[in-house]
């Protein structure tokens, strides 16, 4: 019982360090390893040796490929290619289902772009189409965050799955990851999307909700600020070629050896690692470059990407060295089988993302620190194949989008941009987000019942 105290201590410092007195999730997470590490009688010359391994371990995986992804959605985002994606989707999809296409314009740029960043670059395309076809904007603005915040939680390269993926074990699969993610955040995206369909007759009651109404021309101006946007070839290359390649590589490492053994194979699992994919990704941005100087403009949007990712690796880093102090010490054999004998299984880690998601407010941190915490524990709960380890990064997920409220950046992009007020924010995109998470963890243990 002691065990699980400590546990439960340390878990609710995290919270409180984070929520009440805004510490950061970095030095919390380190803090919160040297606190486990005593508490649980790691032998003291041993400590800093097991927080750094687990720093650098889990960074020497899963690193790089944060800070490919990263500076890959800073080109997309600064080139105009995620305006020229949601032109794609409007000209495929039509304006006959409107909600329904400002969703999945979200999920596609999500993929590569910040749901935040997403929003603000699309949020006057989603203000145009609501104003032309005479849909309500409260609806239009749920149903892009929510096809937005979809992929940023379930689909690799996204940061936070990625994370998660590289704390369970997961980096040689992210292909198996992918597919499986993009099965799920479809699913959360369409929840969020019949949630959205509720408002469709209701207008934001914010400060400045009667501007809305002037806003049908700015799309256009949006547009005409990047210049020539890329073609669409150019703008989905980037993002969906590294993906693919990802794919191909995990069917090639099939058991079965579908695509053969022979030099197919080997050149399919080269381009298939995650690194040597997405530094293709990052050749194919090269193009969407503008400037007449294109290694000087290529050299800041570098600057850029790294500027975003340093606290996602520091926070990845540091959710590594937690779960190096978890995995060193009996706790996590004495709460799986306490958990086995409950049969919480694949909900427990939804539970635990949940709680931290909706305590402190940021979904990476919750995906990192829960995947770190129950990495342990996956042997004791009959989690421990590839599938069941990809299940529990989906069920985190789950976990990290329930829910979106005052304590999270992205609830307050959405409700500002959208002029929604709180009140009506809280209807709105808190609850879609809480649809979300409770039909996309349905999904996990129904595919827990048939995979496992």
């Amino acid at each position: 019982m002691s065990m699980i105290l400590i546990l439960i201590g340390v878990i609710a410092f995290i919270v409180i360090a984070t929520s009440k007195f805004k510490l950061h999730p970095f030095l919390t997470l380190i803090l919160a390893s040297f606190l486990a590490a005593f508490a649980y009688g790691l032998p003291s010359a041993d400590i800093a040796k097991t927080i750094t391994s687990g720093f650098g371990g889990i960074l020497g995986y899963i690193g790089l490929v944060i800070v490919l992804g990263t500076i890959i959605g800073t080109i997309l985002e600064k080139s105009g290619a995620a305006i020229t994606m949601a032109d794609v989707v409007i000209k495929v999809l039509g304006k006959r289902f409107p909600t329904l296409t400002m969703s999945i314009i979200g999920y596609i740029v999500s993929i590569p772009v910040f749901c935040d960043s997403g929003f603000v670059i699309l949020n006057s395309l989603k203000q145009s189409m609501a104003n032309r076809m005479k849909v309500s904007s409260v609806s239009m603005s749920v149903a892009l965050a929510t096809g937005l915040y979809a992929t940023h939680t379930f689909v690799p390269p996204t940061p936070g799955p990625i994370a998660a993926a590289g704390n369970l074990g997961l980096e040689n699969q992210l292909g198996l990851v992918i597919a499986i993610g993009v099965f799920v955040a479809a699913t959360a995206a369409f929840a969020g999307t019949l949630w959205a369909n509720r408002f469709a007759n209701e207008q934001p009651d914010g400060e400045g909700a009667e501007e809305l109404n002037n806003q049908l021309e700015d799309y256009e101006t949006l547009k005409k600020s990047y210049g020539e946007l890329p073609s669409p070839t150019k703008a989905f290359a980037p993002i969906f070629v590294p993906i693919l390649l990802i794919c191909l590589g995990s069917i090639a490492n099939f058991p079965s050896a579908p695509l053969g053994k022979e030099s197919v194979f080997d050149i399919l699992m080269f381009l298939g690692q995650p690194v040597n994919a997405l530094m293709i990704g990052l050749l194919l941005a090269i193009p969407l470059l503008k400037s007449s100087d294109k290694i000087k403009e290529f050299s800041d949007r570098i600057s850029q990407g790294l500027v975003v990712a340093a606290p996602i690796l520091l926070i990845t880093g540091a959710g590594g060295a937690f779960g190096a102090v978890l995995k060193a010490t009996e706790i996590g054999t004495f709460l799986g089988s306490s958990l086995s004998a409950l049969g919480v299984g694949i909900f427990m880690p939804f539970i635990v993302a949940a709680a931290l998601k909706s305590a402190q407010g940021s979904s990476t941190v919750a995906l990192v620190a829960t995947s770190a915490l129950v990495a342990p524990l996956l042997g004791d709960i009959g989690l421990a194949s590839d599938m069941g380890r990809v299940l529990t990064v989906m069920a985190i997920g789950a976990g990290a989008m329930t829910v979106s409220h005052a304590n999270d950046s992205f609830f307050w992009v959405v409700t500002q941009f959208s002029r929604m007020s709180v009140k009506q924010a809280y209807r709105a995109q808190t609850m879609a987000t809480l649809v979300q998470g409770l039909t996309a963890m349905t999904l996990v243990y129904i595919l827990s019942l048939v995979l496992l």
